[in-house]
């Protein structure tokens, strides 16, 4: 087998990892290690009692050649007391079967073999017609002498209760391997549901470090690190808070001061002062993030209408050829932090209607991931440049001008909160002709 195919076959998962590697090697041990006493003790305990009846049998068949079929028959209470049971029935011209023997391997290589060598004749045994019984025969010069046995006289019968023994030993000590490695691996399994909960952007408060001490170092490093890095936001969002209040302070004042003034240039100085404004705003959003809100479960469909309703709104402002469908259906809840979210899904629908007359908003969801397709007509993308469309302030040349507005955070901002919940953004071919940017959330 390759080593791609075993892969294939090895389990995935650390639990059942472990489980092969610990648990595995001691049950083969045990395997081989039962296979051979237990060979050894039927083969051994089966020569030892089979002999004693051999001896019994070829001293049957000497009497019978020595006081012949007559006196043979007289002395057969006497040798059943002296046998402990055993009784000779004498078959005078029959023959034995010309059949092989149908018996255990063990009574072939010891018992009939230890008979035959002792009375020199040919023998045949039975063991498998009767229950409890073993069917000997052994030929004569004119007859055939039959001694039924009873199974437990010529073989161990007895052997399979200390084999039982040991596999409901091994049983009971396997799931007591199990039970302990299971929780061994729980705090494992914890941590990384904390970990991905947090990547996603949702609280973890009940996480508490557990385990073995290797796994609470790692539980407690993941616990510093959350701190760390809330500690970080909080820090940047306050400070882009005060940033954001004194850069607004002087643009205010701009507008009151353009307000009150007269002029051909005005307007146009307005429009600068308008721009730097949505300028600054959207610089902001991008470096703010989504710090400060919560994850809950939000109604997809919902929030999609509202998202629709409002760049339909302000897009029928601008042009009135420009429209925006939407196909969602009822019932797709999803854990997002929903403003995040709104403003992921507007960028990307501001973004169709800006190079497209016609855009498309649907959404499906399956086992374990929620999409979100945004389809539009325009000029589009080519395949090379569609990563290099997420880098921050950077806007394409090709159907994607400066003379088309924006400062190129758009899919920036929409990447980073896709991200932030643990998806992605991907963009490709749209069935309309132009751009197909899909947000991919895990359930």
């Amino acid at each position: 087998m390759s080593r791609t195919g075993l892969r294939r076959w090895m389990p995935r998962g650390l639990f059942g990892r472990s489980l092969l590697i610990i648990v595995m090697p001691v049950v083969i041990l045990q395997a081989v290690v039962t296979y051979l006493l237990f060979d050894r003790q039927w083969e051994a305990v089966t020569t030892r009692i089979s002999r004693g009846v051999a001896a019994q049998i070829a001293l049957f068949v000497q009497s019978y050649e020595t006081l012949g079929p007559d006196r043979f028959a007289g002395e057969v209470e006497r040798l059943r007391e002296q046998s402990f049971g055993l009784v000779p029935v004498i078959r005078l011209g029959a023959k034995i079967p010309d059949s092989e023997s149908p018996t255990y391997e063990v009574l072939k290589q010891v018992f009939v073999r230890e008979l035959s060598t002792r009375t020199g004749r040919p023998v045949w045994v039975d063991s498998d017609s009767y229950d409890d019984v073993v069917d000997i025969r052994i030929q004569l010069e004119d007859a055939v002498m039959q001694v039924l046995v009873e199974r437990k006289r010529v073989m161990s019968t007895n052997t399979h209760v200390w084999v039982l023994w040991m596999m409901g030993t091994a049983l009971i000590l396997l799931s007591v391997a199990i039970l302990f490695l299971r929780n061994q691996i729980r705090p494992i399994e914890r941590l990384a549901d904390a970990a991905e909960a947090f990547g996603k952007g949702r609280d973890v408060p009940d996480f508490r470090p557990s385990g073995a001490t290797e796994v609470r170092r790692a539980a407690l490093a993941f616990l510093d690190m959350r701190e760390r890095i809330s500690r970080f936001v909080q820090q940047r969002t306050e400070m882009l808070a005060s940033v954001s209040h004194d850069l607004r302070t002087p643009l205010t004042r701009m507008k009151l001061e353009l307000a009150m003034m007269k002029g051909d240039d005005v307007q146009a100085i307005k429009g600068d002062v308008e721009e730097m404004e949505r300028m600054l705003d959207e610089y902001l959003a991008f470096a703010r993030g989504q710090a400060g809100e919560g994850a809950s479960e939000t109604d997809l469909g919902n929030l999609l209408r509202d998202v629709v309703a409002n760049a339909q709104r302000k897009a029928e402002a601008k042009s009135p050829d420009k429209h925006v469908e939407l196909a969602v259906g009822d019932g797709i809840l999803v854990e997002v932090r929903p403003n995040a979210m709104r403003r992921c899904v507007t960028n990307l629908v501001e973004n169709a209607l800006r190079y497209g007359k016609h855009s498309q908003v649907s959404a499906r969801q399956n086992a374990s991931m929620v999409e979100i397709a945004v389809d539009d007509d325009g000029p589009g993308i080519p395949p090379d440049r569609r990563e290099e469309a997420f880098r921050p302030f950077h806007r394409l040349d090709t159907g994607r001008t400066l003379a088309s507005g924006g400062v190129g955070l758009g899919l920036a901002i929409a990447r980073d909160i896709a991200r932030g919940h643990g998806g992605d953004i991907t963009l490709g071919e749209s069935k309309l002709g132009g751009l197909r940017a899909v947000v991919r959330l895990p359930v």
